[in-house]
């Protein structure tokens, strides 16, 4: 039950192309946009599509497959666990993001 207890699960389409950093550890990491899309039809019966934007981060051999194979458009599947963190910007302000650590990751769609 200890795996369930922090599990996001995501399909969707890159937003960006991934960013590739290579850290001097010789540790890779990938972060890019993903956004999801639900569609519903509200009281007038007009589609409407909502569009979430999920920051995602993935490191080490998950980052090398996404240098190689993905790029802004890519449809994937994401598994990962929700993490928080703060930093400061340049005008010194307290900023705040949630991004989903890529555990597991599914090409889908064409190639």
């Amino acid at each position: 039950m200890n795996a369930l207890k922090n599990k996001v699960q995501l399909i969707g389409n890159l937003g960006t192309t991934p960013e590739i950093i290579a850290l001097e550890s010789g540790k890779k990491l990938a972060k890019f946009s993903l956004a999801t899309n639900e569609t519903y039809k509200n009281s007038s019966g007009e589609k409407i599509t909502d569009t979430q934007w999920h920051y995602i981060v993935a490191w080490n051999k998950t980052a090398e497959i996404i240098e190689q194979f993905l790029q802004k458009g890519s449809e994937v599947m994401i598994e990962g666990k929700l993490t928080s963190r703060s930093f400061e910007d340049n005008q010194g302000n307290k900023r705040y993001v949630t991004e989903v650590v890529c555990n597991e990751l599914l090409m889908l769609g064409k190639k």
